[in-house]
């Protein structure tokens, strides 16, 4: 059987595409390897080409829409990264602002930490469901994660919360479910709407907005005995260009969104040209690793999101150096960070996919203690500070934009 060699992409041309250096970014660190910072993978792959001629296309004649969606655990939920990577692509080449596509609640419930890109309020705390809970309440979709109203004056106030990118929504689509009848609204600071259809077969509500917004208020009008959970917010418009979905659930390992019913069923609204998935940090917290069956559950999410997309393309991110906590105040490094690097190098072999190597490029083994030292990484030694979740998704979005930019075309074999 021939194994194809995943290849590193040099910069070879600039052609639509450039990275740039980023305000911000003069600091360097002597622990991190820049000069690994490059995506893997076969340059003969037909879905990794594929999605980069799209986006070029797209880049060059304004037309269309590219669909990258970002799935992880608590290092997306957070949204630090992928919002500085958004950033980065999206803001790339001028015109490239497609709609804001999926976003979630997460602190309409309590203690529920939000992305910082649009902040959430409410008048009162909803329940929580999330894929990580052995028996999930309501059946989870994409977003693997729902909140359920109970009140007659329950609301959900949303405001975009990212200068840098000039959304507009046009159409709002909830994703939710009522057992008991309940009809949604939108509230903009013109009109409340009721929804313009209403879909039962996907529990999707459609409200058409005349004139773009970037803030409104979904309203839960639940009765007695009454409840509406929602399981997703879909902000559309008709803009050509990028979205970058990020999906991310605290706590979060790859079975856990394999037991969400819905999932694929939602990801046909978003019908991805590329996958991004970083999810392995909790799969790996383990004494017991089992590398077989990550890789197994990680084919099985790879099969869910082609029965959506056959030539969807998928970048691995590898998971970052982290700790255990051993003690108080005592934490060991977690040696699976290097098993689960071999297991996503593999899976980019399997799916014709890419790798980015985080582990290698932020230090390797033990280099998250040197983050922590340097004021990027918490004290748990497993999540970054804020200014070290922009470092990576600064490399990340690096890496990416010189793949997009290089004319390489010859895959090496061995």
């Amino acid at each position: 059987m021939r194994v194809l060699r995943l290849s590193v992409v040099l910069v070879a041309a600039a052609t639509l595409l450039c990275t740039q250096p980023v305000a911000g970014q003069e600091t360097t660190y002597p622990f991190v390897r820049y000069s690994a910072n490059h995506l893997h993978y076969d340059t003969a792959s037909s879905c990794m080409q594929s999605f980069f001629a799209r986006w070029r296309n797209i880049a060059r004649y304004r037309q269309g829409n590219l669909n990258i969606v970002h799935i992880g655990g608590s290092h997306v939920q957070a949204g630090m990264m992928t919002q500085t990577i958004r950033e980065r692509l999206v803001g790339a080449q001028e015109g490239l602002v497609g709609p804001r596509g999926m976003i979630f609640p997460y602190s309409a419930a309590a203690r529920c930490n939000n992305p910082p890109d649009y902040r959430v309020h409410c008048r009162e705390h909803m329940e929580l469901t999330r894929c990580v809970y052995r028996e999930p309440e309501y059946p989870l979709g994409l977003c693997g994660i729902a909140v359920t109203a109970k009140g007659r004056h329950s609301e959900i106030q949303i405001a975009m919360n990212e200068p840098a990118l000039d959304f507009g929504t046009t159409r709002v689509v909830l994703f939710g479910h009522s057992d008991g009848g309940v009809v949604p609204r939108l509230r903009t600071a013109r009109a409340e709407l009721y929804p313009s259809y209403i879909d039962n077969h996907t529990d999707r509500y459609f409200f058409n907005v005349d004139t773009p917004v970037d803030s409104f208020v979904v309203v839960l009008p639940c009765h007695e005995g009454q409840r509406f959970s929602v399981s997703g917010i879909y902000l559309d418009s008709p803009n050509a260009g990028i979205s970058y979905h990020s999906i991310g659930v605290n706590g979060a390992a790859v079975p856990d969104y394999l037991r969400c019913p819905n999932f694929v069923r939602d990801l046909r609204m978003l019908h991805p040209d590329a996958v991004v998935f970083g999810i392995g940090i909790n799969d790996a917290n383990t004494t017991n690793f089992d590398t077989a069956a990550f890789r197994r559950a990680y084919l099985q999410l790879v099969d869910s999101v082609r029965s959506v997309n056959p030539d969807c393309a998928f970048i691995f991110i590898t998971n970052n150096d982290s700790f255990v906590k051993t003690g108080r105040r005592h934490y060991t490094v977690n040696p699976n960070g290097m098993l689960a690097r071999d297991v996503f190098y593999r899976l980019a072999r399997d799916t014709g996919g890419a790798v980015w190597d985080q582990f290698q490029v932020m230090g390797g083994l033990k280099s998250m203690d040197k983050w922590h030292d340097y004021g990027l990484a918490q004290t748990d030694r497993v999540h970054f500070t804020r200014a070290g979740y922009t470092i990576v998704g600064n490399m990340f979005a690096d890496a990416l934009l010189e793949a997009l930019s290089s004319t390489t075309t010859t895959a090496r074999l061995r």
